[in-house]
């Protein structure tokens, strides 16, 4: 009996949000023309707008102890409902509404902030990062509420406006009202699947640590006719030091680096193996892929630490030739790391190396990268995992995969780190959504069928 009536409180939550599409979609576009974009202070009032436009949308569908909690920078929105009793699991709901700056403006094919359908997919900035994905959230609580006056669990909800700006205040928030935001579970939407059309489980993500190494030679940049030969070019110098912590097999070759990384099993070699992902070469342009020895390209980016070079500069920059030994050259280095990896631990290996491999006549200086993160992992066969997987099936009509990720989401692994508790994330972009580019988008298929899936998913927990 019990079943027969989950079966239709689905049925009635599904059909008011077929019912209500259009309206919802209206909603939708009137959060995404706000221009929350929270690194410019121009738009500072903009990014009040959107956490008042949250705000007011759980009032209105009776949410409890709604509050915009003010922080050093951006609001954070919270907000309860406790109408499910406390037999009921509590989730804590993580998202944020503020996004990327539009630049360039003039490669839009349509405004930024007047969102625009076209070819089955809504055209704005924040439509998939991460704005549609935290309505869609919002209007399938609605969906209960104005049909069964009631949601199948507890749930906190923290929305945040810094999150493209790295979270600047969220973990002290985070630590300091530790009893507020505990929860059974958390739940974030702000991730993607490995195709259009096809469930991902995202199970891992990557942690992040990186340093920037200059490397200083002579007070100002020397003719090099009458010095080369006598003194240390700082661009050789770091040249010498950046070939020393990598080898042609891609494997990091500091000391220490893959101290404690966890091993891959052959149950995860194969989960990633069955994920069809894209042709590398033919997305990026590439000749061919590489990637540390014994481990496929796939395995390397989504399970095994990476090493990086993003930018080196020094010396002359412009047109034609100008012969100088520069002063100085730097080089910006990030990693990302996998459970076992501590970041601090791996800027220490990564300063010792570089300290032990500097050749004589410059000095150097590193830098640490403030925001760093551990990687995250939950295990596939977690029973909130599986019912996720079950859910994200029922309304795709397709198989789950099951993928780790190569990128790093911080606000994981704070929740992880203070709270102990499962993670899951479900997330419905694609890889065509040109996230942080012009022309992001979101298809309304995933709109459809990640509301659904949610729907799916509530009752199933």
């Amino acid at each position: 009996m019990r079943l027969k009536e989950g079966f239709q409180l689905t049925d009635k939550v599904l059909t008011y949000l077929k019912e209500n599409r259009e309206r919802l979609l209206g909603k939708l576009n009137e959060f995404l023309s706000i221009p929350s974009v929270s690194t410019d202070s121009k738009h500072k009032e903009d990014v009040q707008r959107a956490a008042d436009f949250i705000v007011t949308y759980l009032k209105d569908i009776h949410f409890e102890n709604v509050e915009k909690q003010e922080t050093a920078g951006h609001p954070l929105v919270y907000a309860e409902y406790n109408g499910a009793g406390p037999e009921a699991p509590t989730v804590l709901f993580y998202g944020h509404y503020d996004v990327q700056p539009a630049d360039p403006l003039e490669q839009w094919k349509s405004d930024p902030f007047q969102p625009e359908i076209r070819n089955g997919r809504l055209y704005a900035r924040g439509a998939s990062d991460d704005k549609g994905q935290v309505f869609m959230h919002l209007a399938v609580f609605e969906s209960y509420m104005k049909t069964e006056g009631k949601l199948p669990l507890n749930v906190k909800v923290c929305i945040e406006g810094e999150e493209e700006i790295g979270s600047e205040n969220l973990y002290e928030i985070l630590q300091e009202k530790k009893e507020q935001f505990a929860a059974d579970f958390a739940v974030i939407s702000d991730s993607g699947m490995v195709a259009e059309n096809q469930p991902t489980i995202l199970y891992g993500l990557k942690g992040f640590t990186g340093v920037e190494i200059t490397v200083n030679g002579p007070d100002h940049d020397l003719h090099s006719g009458m010095y080369g030969g006598a003194v240390r070019n700082p661009i050789m110098a770091l040249s010498h030091i950046l070939s020393s912590m990598k080898n042609e097999e891609e494997v990091v070759t500091v000391d220490g680096f893959y101290d404690g990384v966890e091993p891959l099993t052959e149950e995860e070699r194969k989960l990633i193996a069955d994920v069809e992902g894209e042709d590398i070469p033919e997305a990026t342009g590439v000749p061919e892929t590489v990637s540390e020895k014994g481990y496929t390209a796939k395995e390397h980016t989504q399970a095994r630490p990476t090493f990086e070079i993003n930018g080196i500069y020094g010396g002359y920059q412009g047109e034609g030739t100008k012969t100088i030994i520069p002063s100085s050259a730097t080089a910006k280095i990030t990693c990302r790391l996998v459970p076992g990896q501590d970041p601090g631990h791996i800027q220490h290996l990564l300063e010792e190396h570089v300290k032990n491999v500097a050749p004589s006549g410059v000095t150097v200086d590193i830098k640490k990268e403030k925001l760093s993160a551990k990687a995250y992992k939950v295990e596939p066969d977690h029973p909130l995992i599986k019912k996720a997987a079950a859910s994200y099936t029922k309304a795709f009509r397709k198989e789950t995969v099951f993928v780790r990720m190569g990128g790093s989401i911080p606000v994981v692994e704070w929740i992880d780190n203070i709270y102990q508790m499962p993670i899951v994330l479900l997330g419905f972009g694609t890889p065509e959504d040109r996230l942080h580019s012009p022309n992001e988008s979101f298809p309304l298929a995933s709109f459809d069928k990640g509301m659904e899936t949610l729907v799916h998913y509530w009752n199933e927990v």
